[in-house]
Formats: structure tokens, C-alpha cells, sequence
């Protein structure tokens, strides 16, 4: 019996990197960039991530016996998607890794629903119902690095979020605002979107990213009609596509020198004031599709004119960019 044991630990290794408990394409694509060492107690803690190939010792099954009802745990994932649960189920192992909560109707989330969960890297709740949330709801989720709480009935930014979180998915809500202060702390977060959401220029308050040394953000699909001001310095990607933007004037850019991507497509942009794109010196990629230019924007970065839908694909949507094209995106102009 005991010779079985690594057999039967490597076949079940093997099943899962090659596919995880559940599938979501589209959105699984992006959110596990990884893959297996995600899985590691040592990653979600901030330590160095491994080469992909997972250390045997530290994925050793512990056999809780604790898994809810409905739900499917393997390892240290646990999916509970598409069961139609009301509320955040109980009896869920403390060593748990993942927890996928999508596609349920959970309305809100209470003060104790991941008490003892200190080791939830990543926390899935796409989908379902929920415009509550406690102030303390995520107090025990002190390694949460990715927290996926889109297509939700949100109408604000949850308070206190763990300091620890990386990465913050909350599109498609019903947000108006981000106040001063919504993100203090959050001095290892990356990557934010929040696109999809009801937003106006006036809905953010001076200061509502200070503090934040973004890489990735995408306020794509709001009412935007300029470019926030006072956005993180640190941007490489900034996506703010399929608003009602009108014009680029001459400071709107001026912060934004380590851009690298810039998303401008499907406004009712006509003007781009001479001079505000020499600002940023290291962009790539930018994207004035469906706007409503009538000639090439001038001082433009050292761009190569290409058709960039055939040759544009989107890396890991928070992953460090890797560039080996200049583009500019100017389809759909009266040029």
C-alpha cells in the first residue's frame, strides 16, 4: 500500500495541471497566470514564486474531511460555483488556497463568512447577487492577493480590503464613486479593474488613488467624458475604452511618462492637443480606434503605423508587458 501512495499523489498532480476543478474561459485564462504555484502557502505569502513545477511536500493532500455540501475540494481548491447558494457555505478547510464562489446568488457577505481562511490566495465571486458586504467581511483573509468580485450589485468599493491583495476585479457593478481613502494600505495592489461601472469624472475624489503604485487599470465602459485626473504615476497600462472622451488636452497625459499601453478606442475623441502625446517616451501601443479624428495626432513616440488587430494579442491582463511591436490603432477615422 505504501508504494502506491506517490503514484497516486503524481497522477493526481498531473490531472490538475492540465486542468483545473472547473473551467471559465476567458477568465481563468488571465486569472491563474501561474498555474500550479499559486497553490503554494509560501507564494501567498509574498515570498519568491517557483519555476511551475510544483514541490511535492508542500502539495501533499491533508484529508480534511471538511468540504460543503455540493462543493468539489481537491488539494487546497474548492469550488462551489453554480449550485444557486444563497450565502457563503460553512464547514470550508482552513487550509484552502482557492475558493470559487461564481455564478450563485449570494447577496452579502457577513462578518464571519471566511473566518479562519488565513490562507485564501484567491477569492472567485463573479456573479452572483451581492451589494452588502461587512466592514470586517475579509479581516481574516490576510494573504488574499487576487479578489474577483465582478458582475456583482455593488454600488461602492468594499472597505477594507486586505493589504495584502494584488489584484482587484470589479467591473461590471453599479459603482458611482471612489472616495479618498477607499484604497489606503494597499501598497502591494497592481492591477485594477473597473470598467463597466457608472462612472463620471466627478465620481472620483482627489486623492482616490494615492497611495497605489498601479501597473494595470481599465476604466473601460463608463461615462467618462475626460481622463481622470490624478491617476497612479506608475501606470504601464491604462485602458480606458468605449467612453464618451472628446478631447486629449495638453496635461491630461503629462503624469503618465511610464505608459506603455494606452486604450483610447471607441470614444468621440476629435482633438488631440499638440504636444500631449510627447509625454509619455515609452509608449508602445496606443489605441484611437472608432473615434472621430480627422488627421494623425502629432508627436507621436517613435510609433511604426501597423494594423495592430491582427497582431495585437493580450498578454496576462496584469503580467509585466513584453513588447515587440510599435502600435497605433487609428481604424474606424474619417482620415
Amino acid at each position: 500500500m505504501p508504494t502506491m501512495w506517490p503514484l497516486w499523489l503524481l497522477a493526481s498532480l498531473l490531472a490538475l495541471s492540465q486542468a483545473l476543478p472547473f473551467e471559465q474561459k476567458g477568465f481563468w485564462d488571465f486569472t491563474l497566470d501561474d498555474g500550479l504555484p499559486m497553490l503554494n502557502d509560501e507564494e501567498a505569502s509574498g515570498a519568491e514564486t517557483t519555476s511551475g513545477v510544483p514541490d511535492l511536500d508542500s502539495l501533499t493532500p491533508t484529508f480534511s474531511a471538511m468540504c460543503p455540501f455540493g462543493c468539489h475540494c481537491h488539494l487546497r481548491v474548492v469550488q462551489c460555483s453554480d449550485l444557486g447558494l444563497k450565502s457563503v457555505p460553512k464547514e470550508i478547510s482552513p487550509d484552502t488556497t482557492l475558493l470559487d464562489l461564481q455564478n450563485n446568488d449570494i447577496s452579502e457577505l457577513r462578518k464571519d463568512d471566511f473566518k479562519g481562511l488565513q490562507h485564501l490566495y484567491a477569492l472567485v465571486l463573479v456573479n452572483n447577487k451581492i451589494s452588502k458586504i461587512h466592514e470586517k467581511a475579509f479581516s481574516p483573509l490576510r494573504k488574499l492577493q487576487k479578489l474577483y468580485i465582478s458582475k456583482n450589485h455593488l454600488v461602492e468599493i468594499p472597505p477594507n480590503l486586505p493589504s495584502s491583495l494584488v489584484e482587484l476585479r470589479i467591473h461590471d457593478n453599479r459603482i458611482r464613486k471612489v472616495p479618498k481613502g477607499v484604497f489606503s494600505g494597499l501598497r502591494n495592489m497592481n492591477c485594477i479593474e473597473m470598467g463597466g461601472n457608472p462612472l463620471e469624472n466627478s465620481g472620483f475624489e482627489p486623492g482616490a488613488f494615492d497611495g497605489l503604485k498601479l501597473n494595470y487599470l481599465r476604466i473601460s465602459e463608463a461615462k467618462l467624458t475626460g481622463i481622470p485626473k490624478d491617476l497612479p504615476e506608475t501606470l504601464n497600462e491604462l485602458h480606458l475604452d468605449h467612453n464618451k472622451i472628446q478631447a486629449i488636452e495638453l496635461e491630461d497625459l503629462l503624469r503618465y511618462s511610464k505608459l506603455y499601453r494606452l486604450g483610447l478606442g471607441h470614444n468621440q475623441i476629435r482633438m488631440i492637443e499638440n504636444g500631449s502625446l510627447s509625454f509619455l517616451p515609452t509608449l508602445r501601443e496606443l489605441h484611437l480606434d472608432n473615434n472621430k479624428l480627422s488627421r494623425v495626432p502629432s508627436g507621436l513616440p517613435d510609433l511604426k503605423l501597423l494594423q495592430p488587430r491582427d497582431h495585437h494579442t493580450q498578454t496576462s491582463l496584469c503580467s509585466s508587458p513584453q513588447w515587440k511591436n510599435h502600435i497605433l490603432d487609428l481604424k474606424g477615422q474619417a482620415l
